[in-house]
């Protein structure tokens, strides 16, 4: 039986310049976290490819449309920080999983929206840029002449007019850095087996670093999207469908060696501004990925330069936090996020949840 279409619309695939350049909109967001997440943990970096390519083809042909597929960025921050063991990144991806497939299942996410709020939403993107901001300045610091190349190539890319390119082209400078070092890697393919890297930890942290993820991925990840998509390309995409296919890629990639993973209305929207406009985009981007699994491998990472890895969270930190202003409660998203830095996300985001319902409460007397 034939899949059919999400969303109100002619479903179309297509193949032309605009789905090529279109296909880099999306790796600006998923390629300098899924490289900083495989040197900063035991996360391997060509099953993590492996993945995000299948799963690029396969939505990009299920909703014909140039969605993106992303690492779950609350979840992807904390453990490059330290925050999460890899047991409880693994953990806390697979919470995550099956309470997203529940969503879907009851037709509940949108409803859960308006419980959270936008300013505790905002609040922990905020917590987690302020975490991946702090650990970038204590990587930058052990190199200074290193990450002050590094910030002058992100600068020229920025004064270019290309802001969110910037750490897509530091992260090509560490990459061409690593590899003058290492060499090339000889072509192979990942071993397959459960859990290749470690097995998932069901810890108090797991849990609370799968709340915070939640809170980013019902507000970004799902109603963002959801309304993009309408804005942009006039397809009306289910809330409760995206639920489900996110919660689908976790609970698929996750026991098999790759990360949690979610669509985005951040890479959505930079498919669609480098001219992307089906799911060809998709299948582009996803045969690059799986020809990059080929070469993931061998002592490259081991030879990217740390220093710039701090630039390279640093950039990320701020494009994470610029979403953060987006929030009609600025001072509730400001207290989570300090909070969560200073405590723990999974605190930052309870407290917020129950001062956005109390004030939410007093307002409607």
């Amino acid at each position: 039986m034939a899949l059919q279409p999400a969303f109100e619309t002619d479903s179309r695939v297509r193949f032309d310049a605009g789905e090529v350049t279109g296909a880099i909109g999306d790796s600006i967001t998923v390629l300098p976290i899924v490289v900083a997440l495989a040197v900063t943990t035991p996360v391997s970096l060509a099953h993590a490819l492996l993945f995000f390519g299948v799963f690029q083809v396969v939505w990009g042909l299920r909703y014909g449309l140039p969605i993106s597929v992303e690492p779950m960025k609350a979840l992807a921050g904390l453990a490059i920080a330290g925050g999460l063991t890899y047991g409880e990144f693994l953990g806390a991806g697979l919470i995550a999983g099956v309470v997203l497939l529940a969503f879907a299942a009851t037709g509940t996410l949108s409803r859960v929206k308006s419980w959270i709020g936008t300013p505790v939403i905002r609040g922990i993107q905020l917590a987690v840029a302020l975490i991946l901001l702090q650990t970038g300045v204590d990587l930058v610091l052990g190199a200074p002449g290193v990450a002050a190349g590094g910030f002058a190539v992100a600068a020229v890319v920025i004064a270019a007019g290309y802001r969110r390119a910037s750490a897509l082209v530091v992260l090509g400078v560490g990459v061409a850095i690593a590899l003058w070092s290492a060499g090339l890697p000889s072509p192979s393919l990942p071993a397959f087996a459960l859990f290749p890297d470690g097995a998932p930890a069901f810890t108090t942290g797991s849990v609370e670093g799968a709340l915070a993820q939640l809170a980013m991925t019902v507000g970004n990840a799902a109603v963002a999207t959801a309304l993009l998509f309408d804005d942009l390309l006039d397809a009306e995409v289910s809330v409760d469908d995206l639920a489900g296919s996110m919660g689908g890629m976790c609970l698929v990639s996750i026991p098999l060696g790759g990360i949690p993973m979610c669509h985005g209305s951040g890479g959505l929207a930079g498919k669609y501004a480098f001219g992307a406009r089906t799911g060809g985009a998709n299948v582009v981007l996803g045969g690059l990925y799986l020809l990059a699994v080929l070469v993931a491998g061998g002592g490259l990472l081991a030879a990217f330069p740390m220093a710039l890895l701090g630039v390279l969270l640093a950039l990320i930190a701020v494009q994470l936090g610029d979403a953060a202003r987006e929030t009609d409660g600025l001072l509730l998203t400001v207290a989570v996020g300090v909070l969560g830095l200073l405590v723990n996300v999974g605190v930052a985001f309870v407290v917020g949840a129950v001062a956005y319902w109390s004030l939410d409460q007093k307002s409607d007397r």
